[in-house]
């Protein structure tokens, strides 16, 4: 599993699944981590329900090969933040290198009800200095 550091058990088991089987490439498992009407949002496209998901998972994660190293983890309730490096296939051109991301998960129970995998840019205040 690539997950950095002792932040990561700090995730709920749901989305320590999502992330063992996006890095083993494991379709069935990402998509049974997720409840029947869930919700993905990646790069800004909305992916409702089990089907859509799968449609997702299956071009985006699988087909690009993608990798997740988690580095730092916020976790609130049912709500977890993780920002992960990214790494696989996909077109990287005018791509920062590494590429970080945040997936923010919601899960209710054992399964993932919501995935928002944004891009974010640091705080303006945050930078200055560095």
């Amino acid at each position: 599993m690539a997950l950095k550091d002792d932040d990561c058990a700090e995730l709920p088991t749901v989305v320590l699944g999502f992330v063992d089987a996006v890095n083993t490439s494991d379709l069935a498992t990402i998509v049974g981590c997720f409840a029947p009407r869930a919700i993905v949002n990646d790069d800004l496209v909305e992916y409702q329900g089990i089907d859509a998901i799968a449609l997702w998972a299956r071009e985006h994660v699988v087909g690009q090969k993608l990798s997740i190293e988690v580095l730092r983890v916020l976790r609130g309730g049912a709500h977890a933040a993780a920002l992960a490096k990214v790494d696989g296939t996909f077109d990287k051109r005018g791509l920062p290198d590494p590429l970080e991301l945040t997936f923010y998960f919601c899960a209710e129970g054992n399964r993932l009800v919501q995935l928002l995998i944004l891009r974010n840019e640091p705080a303006l205040a945050l930078t200055e200095g560095r």
